[in-house]
C-alpha cells in the first residue's frame, strides 16, 4: 500500500512529486494542485503532505508508517488541511493559517498547509496569504487547490509550482470503487461512468442508493416538462429537494456546534441567551446559514451537471458520434430528446444549463436560476 494509491489515473503528477520528495533540488515552497472537478486535486496534495512527512527514507509516502497514516487521517500535527464548507473562506481563517505557518515542526519534517478551496478567497484575503507564500519560513509548504490557475491571483499563481491534474480514465475511477470501497463492479463502472469520473461523486453514487435514484429523477425532469408552468413547477421542486437535502445534512450537526457553544459559554440548551453572549451565538448561528447555502447551491449544481451530461448524450447521438454514453441507463430518453429536437436546439438547452450554473455562483436566488433554465429546456 502507498500513499499514492488513492491519486488514480495520474501518473505524470505522482512522477513530478514523488521526485520533489526525493531531492531537495526539485522542492519548492509553494504548490498550485490545478485540474476539472473530481480529478482528485484534494487526494493529490493530501498524498504529497504524507510522503513529505513520510518517516521511511527507502520509501517517501509509504503508506504504513505513522506519520503517513496520520497525515491520511487529518490528524497529523503538523499538516494542516482547509476545506471551506461556506461559500467563501474567511480571512481570519486565512490569517490562523499564516500564524501557523511560521511554527517549525512539531514532529514532522515539514509544516505543510493545504487549502482544499484556494479558488474561494476572495481578492483581499488572498493578498493577506501573499506574503507567507512570497517568503515562508524554510520548512513550511504551502499546498493549494483550485479547478484552474485562472481561479486564484496572478500574484499567487506566479509563486507556486503548477500541478496539473487531468480527468481519470473511468475504468480506473470504477477499479479504486471496487478496491477501496468494495463496490460491484457494475454498480461501480455505472457510478465512475455517470460521475464522469468526478471520483467524490462517483464514490457517492456507489454506496448510496437513495442518490442514484434522486439522480434517475433528475435526469426523467426534461422529458416531463413541455409548458412553462410545468418548468415552474418542475424548478420548484428541484429546489425543495435540495433544501431538504440541506436541512438533514446540517441540522443535527447545527444544532450539537450551538450546544456545544453554549456549554463552553456556561449556558445551557433552551435557555435565555443573556446580552453579553449574544453576539458569538449570532456568529455561529450565521456560518452555518452561510454552510447551508452552500450545500444547497452544491446539491443544485450536481443535478445541473447530471442535465448537462444527458444533453451531451443527446449531442452525441444526433451527430452519430461512435462514442459511449455518459448515461446508459437512460438510453430510451437520450433517444427520444434527439428525435425531438435539433443539434442545434440541443446546444441552446446546454448553454441554458451552463447560464444556471454561473447564476448560481453570482447569488441569483436559486429557483429564478432553475425556473429560467427548465423554461429552455422545453421542446
Amino acid at each position: 500500500m502507498s500513499v499514492w494509491d488513492d491519486v488514480v489515473g495520474q501518473e505524470h503528477v505522482i512522477d513530478t512529486l514523488r521526485a520533489a520528495v526525493a531531492e531537495p533540488r526539485s522542492m519548492t515552497h509553494a504548490w498550485l494542485f490545478t485540474g476539472p472537478p473530481g480529478s482528485g486535486r484534494s487526494n493529490a496534495a493530501r498524498a504529497f503532505a504524507a510522503a513529505l512527512q513520510c518517516e521511511n527514507p527507502d520509501e517517501r509516502g509509504c503508506g504504513r508508517c505513522q506519520a503517513c497514516t496520520t497525515t491520511l487521517a487529518g490528524t497529523h500535527a503538523d499538516v494542516t488541511v482547509v476545506a471551506t464548507e461556506q461559500v467563501t473562506i474567511k480571512i481570519d481563517e486565512v490569517r490562523d493559517l499564516i500564524g501557523r505557518a511560521v511554527r517549525k515542526p512539531s514532529t514532522g519534517r515539514w509544516q505543510v498547509i493545504v487549502v482544499e478551496d484556494a479558488d474561494r478567497m476572495l481578492e483581499r484575503t488572498t493578498n493577506v496569504l501573499l506574503k507567507s507564500i512570497e517568503e515562508p519560513p524554510p520548512q513550511t509548504v504551502w499546498l493549494l487547490c483550485a479547478p484552474s490557475s485562472q481561479d486564484v491571483l496572478p500574484t499567487i499563481r506566479s509563486r507556486c509550482r503548477g500541478v496539473v491534474l487531468r480527468v481519470p480514465p473511468v475504468e480506473s475511477v470504477a477499479a479504486l470503487l471496487v478496491s477501496r470501497d468494495g463496490a460491484e463492479p457494475e454498480v461501480a463502472l455505472e457510478a465512475a461512468r455517470a460521475a464522469q469520473s468526478h471520483i467524490g461523486l462517483a464514490r457517492r453514487l456507489a454506496r448510496d442508493a437513495g442518490a442514484r435514484e434522486r439522480r434517475d429523477e433528475v435526469l426523467k425532469i426534461p422529458a416531463e416538462v413541455a409548458s412553462v408552468g410545468e418548468a415552474v413547477i418542475a424548478a420548484g421542486r428541484l429546489v425543495e429537494v435540495a433544501q431538504a437535502e440541506a436541512r438533514s445534512a446540517t441540522e443535527e450537526r447545527d444544532a450539537e456546534e450551538k450546544g456545544a457553544l453554549l456549554r463552553a459559554l456556561g449556558a445551557e440548551a433552551g435557555e435565555t441567551v443573556p446580552p453579553r453572549l449574544r453576539s458569538q451565538v449570532t456568529e455561529l448561528e450565521k456560518d452555518q446559514k452561510r454552510r447551508a447555502t452552500r450545500y444547497q447551491r452544491d446539491v443544485l449544481d450536481r443535478a445541473m451537471l447530471d442535465l448537462l451530461s444527458l444533453y451531451r448524450d443527446v449531442l452525441v447521438t444526433q451527430l452519430g458520434a461512435e462514442v459511449e454514453l455518459v448515461n446508459t441507463a437512460h438510453g430510451a430518453t437520450v433517444r427520444m430528446l434527439a428525435g425531438r429536437s435539433t443539434s442545434v436546439r440541443t446546444i441552446e438547452q446546454m448553454n441554458a444549463i451552463s447560464t444556471a450554473r454561473e447564476r448560481l455562483g453570482t447569488n441569483v436566488s436559486p429557483l429564478l436560476a432553475t425556473e429560467a433554465m427548465l423554461v429552455e429546456l422545453r421542446p
